[in-house]
């Protein structure tokens, strides 16, 4: 069953949480969904020199707080604050937003990068991109991750690897990865890889530990 349930959406609320917290009527409801895609889209593409790897979004009233995970704050945050301002009146132009008090960014630091399933998912299609053999790439990826601390890590990829004419899919895993038990954290996340034979799938799997005392 862990392989046919995203281990995140099976862990919600246990040890997982929502990334996006707020309340709606039938009215906004549809209007915030909205909204949480277009910042999404829009700052995962506008911060991806500064490592992002996750966003939160809560609402109150008529206040929407955006957190920023990244793993390089600095590049974020700008000289005296000057790239989060920037971020701040991008953000607001785009949303359509006047009142700059109803707008809050909260950039975090991330302490572990190499323990994001994002993040590591990121750099090895980054790698991919850059025609390094799929093999080393995993092999390296692996490597920093246990490095890091996980309990165990699993990394597939699918499609023309490595130019190949037929699609095939490959793997490695190093640890444990009990997808099936609840009290374990599992991060997971799946991120495209354009080469020049087509797209790369890759699948991380990193399994941080257990996150509820048994």
């Amino acid at each position: 069953m862990g392989r046919k349930v995203n281990p995140i959406g099976f862990r919600m609320g246990v040890t997982s949480s929502w990334q996006s917290r707020w309340f709606a009527d039938d009215k906004k409801y549809k209007q915030y969904i909205q909204e949480d895609i277009k910042i999404r889209e829009l700052l995962m593409k506008k911060l991806k020199l500064a490592g992002i790897s996750r966003i939160e979004i809560e609402r109150a009233s008529n206040k929407l707080k955006v957190m920023l995970y990244v793993a390089k704050p600095g590049v974020l945050i700008g000289r005296g604050g000057t790239g989060l301002t920037e971020l701040k009146k991008f953000l607001l132009q785009q949303l359509h937003v006047k009142d700059e008090n109803s707008l809050e960014i909260a950039p975090m630091d991330m302490r572990a990068p190499d323990l994001s399933a994002y993040f590591v998912a990121q750099n090895i299609a980054e790698q991919l991109s850059r025609r390094l053999p799929a093999q080393r790439v995993m092999n390296q990826a692996i490597e920093r991750v246990m490095r890091a601390g996980a309990k165990g890590v699993r990394v597939a990829l699918s499609g023309r690897i490595g130019g190949a004419e037929i699609a095939r899919r490959e793997w490695k895993a190093s640890g444990t990865m009990p997808l099936h038990t609840l009290r374990q954290d599992i991060d997971f996340t799946s991120y495209p890889a354009l080469t020049k034979s087509g797209y790369v799938g890759v699948k991380v799997w990193i399994n941080r530990g257990e996150a509820i005392e048994s």
